[in-house]
């Protein structure tokens, strides 16, 4: 009998200081840094990957960042302006990343950092206890 795979899904985000591509730069990193510390993703397994932003940052492209790590040049990846909504929380950047993976039932570490803790308080206290995907 096969392995079964599974298609998942992990969202995360973050907020930057200011509106410019070093600011940009240095929490898209951190960010995807910590996705890859707490999820073992392999790149070729990731069927796609959406970054939205808020309307404040226009600085430059997080896909453009992303683009720039190790393993990542063959990812699809696609950026958004993130839906305006009044009282929103300002220069945040999220991610959407739908991935294959023949452990389906493993916990997935959905990271919140910076100012977009407060997106999921839920999450940030119960995730810090879970065990992450196992390497395959």
């Amino acid at each position: 009998m096969g392995v079964e795979w599974r298609v998942r899904a992990i969202r995360g985000a973050t907020t930057v200081p200011e509106n410019s591509i070093e600011a940009i730069r240095e929490a898209v990193h951190e960010l995807l840094d910590e996705l890859e510390a707490h999820n073992p993703l392999d790149p070729d397994e990731i069927i796609s990957a959406t970054f939205s932003a808020t309307r404040d940052l226009d600085a430059i492209f997080p896909a453009t960042i992303a683009r720039e790590r190790a393993n990542w040049s063959n990812v699809p990846l696609f950026d958004v302006q993130q839906m305006h909504v009044e009282g929103g929380l300002e220069r945040c950047i999220r991610f959407l990343i739908h991935f294959n993976t023949p452990t389906p039932h493993a916990r997935v570490y959905h990271p919140y950092l910076r100012q977009a803790k407060r997106l999921r308080p839920d999450w940030s206290l119960a995730e810090a206890a879970l065990p992450s995907i196992q390497s395959h």
